[in-house]
């Protein structure tokens, strides 16, 4: 039995694992942005990217937690994506922000 700070820290490298998942996820989507891609290609990259996100995410899982189902882990991974996605929001909000603060700037220049 492992103890509650262990579980913590478990759940912390879930919520890390979650992040970077959705962090590669995104890396993923800017380069179809930089290169076009076929449906064909972009549905073999999305069924490439989950097959790699789900070995990453077994196999943080089996390392932190013996290899036994912990729904706090599940819980964390979706926690550190949802996490990222809101740090995503966030900062689109505050580079319109900044570039309408730069807009204003050079109209009274």
């Amino acid at each position: 039995m492992i103890g509650i700070g262990s579980e913590a820290l478990i759940f912390l490298y879930a919520v890390l694992g979650g992040m970077a998942v959705f962090s590669a996820y995104c890396v993923l989507i800017c380069f179809r942005r930089i290169i076009k891609h076929g449906r064909a290609l972009t549905g073999l990259e999305d069924i490439l990217f989950w097959i790699g996100a789900s070995g990453f995410i077994f196999k943080q899982m089996y390392d932190t937690t013996y290899g036994s189902i912990r729904w706090y882990f599940i819980l964390g991974v979706v926690s550190g994506a949802a996490l990222g996605f809101g740090l995503l929001c966030l900062e689109r909000k505050l580079q319109v922000k900044f570039k309408k603060s730069l807009e204003k700037y050079r109209k009274r220049r």
